[in-house]
């Protein structure tokens, strides 16, 4: 009975097969980026980039139509031009760089909300918030695999310079280019893997999987290279859950699979072994020192 409530969905439809797809791709190509975003301590500005790229897909939709290509050209070029942006304010001004990713992203959510309420219904501005991830198409998937695979490879590319940054950034900039080199890459990895997830989960739940495993993560493991593994984990069987949610309770699948990743961070927020409510409270009293969650590597 438990077994054919957790696989016959999957066996019977095809919809549900290829959404589980398409989340276990993003799953791979995005929990790993969170873990090293939660390190520099930006995870708002994944969410900031995730509403960034709206207007871009609001406006590859008023000329194109629901053109998966048009749409997701026109997400990849607005969150790039927004962290060049907030990169640009952050170097020239007193203004913090979450705090200017903060004032772009309003102003994108904003901008992107009007351009398709100039053309679509509710109906296609529920879509592009919320995403289809029932509905993925090949071509859908294809592109959402291909990320996947690219930000996988671009992250080890780049794993030991971003370690250092967040270690000692004053270090790596001493060493050359290799610091803005890594960072660019992490920033477009970062945006590539938003896209992809704008097309599934819509633009206001794709940061879900990057920031959810990753946070859930860090209370069981200490290293980087283990927490993304587990992150990878966790965001598939969150993934995985939200769908069988999603179907069987009848209700949107990118909100199912946000709350089943927010249940498991908060299952890890009170049990976790690394710093949870649990190990505090077993923590002896007389040891005033929390346990650091960051790099062992």
């Amino acid at each position: 009975m438990i077994a054919e409530l957790l696989w016959q969905p999957f066996v019977d439809y095809g919809f549900m097969r290829r959404a589980l797809a398409g989340c276990l791709a993003l799953s791979a190509g995005a929990a790993p980026l969170g873990t090293i975003l939660l390190l520099r301590r930006m995870s708002l500005v994944g969410d900031a980039m995730s509403h960034a790229i709206l207007p871009g897909a609001a406006l590859g939709y008023l000329l194109f139509g629901l053109s998966l290509p048009a749409m997701t050209i026109g997400g990849l070029a607005a969150g790039l031009i927004v962290a060049m942006l907030s990169g640009v304010v952050t170097r020239y001004t007193a203004l913090r760089e979450d705090a200017s990713f903060a004032g772009f992203y309003l102003i994108s959510l904003a901008l992107g909300v009007l351009l398709i309420s100039l053309r679509g219904s509710n109906v296609d501005l529920l879509h592009v918030l919320f995403g289809s991830v029932l509905a993925l198409d090949d071509p859908t998937l294809y592109l959402t695999a291909t990320i996947a695979s690219l930000s996988m490879l671009g992250l080890a590319l780049v794993y030991r310079p971003l370690l250092m940054e967040c270690l000692d950034p004053g270090f790596l900039r001493l060493q050359g280019p290799m610091g803005s080199i890594s960072h660019a890459l992490f920033m477009l990895l970062l945006v590539l893997n938003l896209v992809g997830g704008f097309h599934s989960l819509g633009t206001l739940m794709a940061v879900a999987l990057v920031v959810l495993p990753a946070a859930s993560a860090r209370f069981w493991l200490r290293g980087v290279g283990l927490q993304m593994a587990l992150s990878t984990a966790i965001a598939m069987a969150g993934s995985l859950l939200g769908l069988l949610l999603s179907y069987h309770a009848g209700i949107a699948a990118s909100a199912a699979i946000t709350l089943s990743l927010g249940c498991l961070y908060l299952l890890s927020l009170c049990l976790g072994r690394l710093g949870s409510v649990r190990a505090q409270r077993q923590r002896p009293a007389n040891d005033s020192v929390s346990e650091p969650m960051g790099v062992s590597e």
